[in-house]
């Protein structure tokens, strides 16, 4: 098994994936430093890293990290009546202590714009100076086949791609369709499916989002969850060029993906009536 080659084609195919090497080695044990495994979302694995009680718990707790896109250094200590400092005992008799890295593969995040416009051309050329994926859709043909730089180009309808059920919990999306008929499509479809994106964002003035907002409630209701929900999109940075808004849109999304505050978002601009995030963010007084 060539495990490069695997870990090549996962990349191509948007798979992130955590490969876990053995690094060290004292003593006795079947881990054989070099040895590589690599292990998917899902739990399937391809290569090996010695066996046993260390390769089962090594495949479980590369699971978990994937879900955080975290690497981590980590000692065993292959013998249950042992204990060593900052180390894990495991249910194994060899007595060796091995050392495995586990090693996040795979992009920041997944990225979908709906729009091939000015503005879905200049994100997407930011974005990909970074290690995010990006999809752009468009059911404009001749929009489309002018675009350059994305990951994936779909020439399909906006709603018949989320009907794909390709985008999922945790994904981005950004919405900046030629239609303010299409964005309310696209972004009903979303809440109508019960994706949780990190974040759904749509580009648009204050006057649109409030005539959404009120279409919105009267669909889903009050109650409707939009935490995730960020229009006006981006950063308040200043600057109106699809260069410019581009620019406090991704800063928006490296907020987030790093988990950063303090900065002021531009839907924190609503008047406090429209806060339609207020059970995550206090309103303004």
């Amino acid at each position: 098994m060539d495990i490069f080659k695997l870990i090549m084609d996962f990349k191509q195919k948007n798979m992130p994936m955590m490969a876990v090497t053995a690094v060290k080695k004292e003593g006795a044990g079947p881990v054989e430093v070099g040895k590589k495994m690599i292990v998917l979302a899902d739990g399937s694995s391809y290569g090996t890293v010695g066996g046993g009680a260390i390769e089962y718990y090594a495949k479980a707790k590369a699971v978990e990290l994937l879900k955080n896109k975290a690497s981590l250094l980590e000692n065993y200590v292959l013998d249950e009546g042992k204990i060593i400092p900052e180390g894990m005992t495991l249910p194994m008799v060899c007595g060796g202590i091995v050392s495995l890295f586990y090693e996040y593969i795979g992009p920041k995040a997944t990225i979908y714009v709906f729009g091939a416009g000015h503005v879905g051309q200049a994100l997407t050329n930011v974005l990909k100076t970074m290690n995010y994926h990006v999809t752009v859709i468009d059911e404009r043909t001749e929009v489309i086949g002018k675009f350059v730089g994305a990951d994936i180009l779909v020439n399909k309808g906006f709603v018949d791609f989320i009907d794909q059920d390709i985008i999922k919990d945790g994904d981005y999306i950004i919405v900046c369709t030629p239609s303010h008929k299409y964005d309310y499509h696209v972004i009903n479809r979303i809440l109508e499916k019960q994706i949780k994106p990190k974040y759904l964002g749509m580009l648009c003035s204050p006057d649109k989002i409030r005539g959404y907002l009120t279409s919105t409630y009267e669909k889903f209701g009050k109650d409707i969850d939009l935490s995730f929900f960020y229009s006006p999109i981006g950063l308040e940075l200043g600057g109106m060029t699809p260069e410019e808004i581009a620019i406090s849109i991704t800063a928006e999304i490296l907020a987030l993906t790093y988990e950063k505050t303090g900065h002021r978002h531009m839907r924190e601009t609503l008047d406090d009536k429209d806060c339609y995030w207020e059970d995550q963010f206090p309103k303004k007084h």
